[in-house]
């Protein structure tokens, strides 16, 4: 498949007047292949940046009244900083832009496979993406790239970036910055007559963010440990359950204990079966029984995420419960998932959700909703055995929840 790209090369100055811009329609000539997987063949770093559409990409069209998307061959002319970054850039935009609320399955495995094809030409990966599902995107991507040790960063932004106040530019500078990070103490030589360039690209350095990871308003956040909180203000994503991983201001300040661990030599797959039979079911005060009882007859529906109230706490309605425990005993998966922003589910602290224990619901702990139903979608795809699913659900995979 052929995607239209625009390449930067490395800036060699401290303030050049224009960066070397190379426009091309394959995706697979913009770069030429590594000589051996892990090892790079340039001494700059690369990042390969993935545009899936979103606000970030509109700008204002004074003939049609109306925003439209940019054309990436201008990149340079609407962010002109990127002139001051020293690693190579490849923009690709995708075949279809979206705007994020279309966003699908088939997309994530599209964007998948991409970051796999790439995986041994670019060091790392930003995927300029629309807010209102990007943290449905990081969550699945999390799950979907198996022994993934390089980073990729979602991010995007609040106004489009032909408006004068516009976010995008600080999100997605930032975003390569952290994208290209290299951990300083994994590229200290044993010859302290070698150069730093001369290391850059070889298989001891490490990227300090080896993970799939949302950036937004400063922050760094674990891809399914976000959510989106806000619509008007910039500061758009949250990750209640789980600290930052960075934060940026003057400097970029790394929380390093609750970074994913880099694992050397460990090779990439991906999960590209999921299954879409899946639906959320938000209770509230009043819901009635024919409301359950529709929602759980879908046809073939194979999993739930029961959004609970509190700490997992339900109805104790004998209607309600069995309505459950019968889509249970069809092989239905209901995952229970806290509505609140904080804390997490503790099943059977209160009778409420001991009941839900007892027929058979999984606890998702203080997992986002985001982060269970792309998780149920991704194990409901590789799971035939339910023992197996029900144990995969109930434990973190890739750190979306915690013990």
């Amino acid at each position: 498949m052929t995607y239209k790209t625009v390449r930067i090369n490395p800036g060699r100055s401290v303030n050049p007047q224009r960066r070397n811009t190379t426009i091309t329609d394959s995706l697979e000539s913009s770069r030429p292949a590594a000589s051996a997987p892990g090892i790079q063949t340039t001494s700059a770093r690369s990042v390969l940046v993935i545009y899936t559409g979103g606000t970030f990409g509109m700008v204002y069209d004074r003939r049609a009244d109306q925003l439209i998307p940019f054309d990436f061959e201008q990149v340079l002319d609407r962010v002109p900083e990127l002139n001051r970054l020293d690693f190579e850039i490849t923009i690709v935009t995708l075949h279809d832009i979206i705007d994020s609320s279309n966003m699908k399955p088939a997309i994530w495995i599209e964007l998948a496979r991409l970051i796999e094809k790439n995986y041994h030409q670019y060091d790392s990966f930003v995927i300029l993406h629309g807010t209102d599902t990007m943290a449905y995107t990081a969550s699945a991507l999390s799950f979907m790239l198996v022994g993934l040790n390089k980073p990729v960063i979602l991010t995007g932004a609040q106004l489009p970036i032909g408006v004068a106040r516009t976010d995008a530019r600080e999100n997605f500078i930032t975003a390569l910055e952290i994208a290209a990070a290299v951990d300083s103490a994994a590229v200290e030589p044993a010859d302290s007559t070698r150069s730093v360039s001369n290391r850059i690209g070889q298989e001891d350095v490490r990227p300090i963010v080896p993970e799939v990871c949302v950036y937004f308003n400063s922050l760094l956040l674990r891809g399914n440990r976000s959510t989106k909180q806000e619509s008007v203000q910039f500061n758009a994503f949250a990750s209640e359950n789980y600290p930052h991983l960075a934060t940026a201001g003057v400097s970029i300040d790394y929380n390093r204990p609750y970074i994913r661990s880099y694992q050397p030599n460990q090779p990439l797959t991906i999960r590209t079966r999921l299954d879409p039979r899946v639906t959320i079911l938000k209770l509230f005060p009043g819901i009635t029984q024919p409301v359950v009882e529709s929602i759980v007859s879908i046809p073939n529906l194979r999993g739930i995420v029961l959004e609970t109230f509190g700490a997992g706490n339900a109805p104790t309605d004998a209607w309600f419960l069995d309505t459950l425990k019968a889509a249970i005993d069809r092989g239905v998966v209901v995952f229970n998932v806290s509505q609140c922003e904080g804390g997490r589910v503790t099943q059977g602290r209160y009778q409420t959700s001991k009941l839900l224990q007892q027929i058979g619901v999984v606890s998702g702990a203080d997992i986002t909703t985001e982060a269970a139903i792309t998780k149920l979608m991704v194990l409901l795809g590789q799971e035939a055995d339910p023992v197996r699913l029900r144990a995969l659900l109930a434990q973190p995979i890739m750190g979306e929840m915690s013990e």
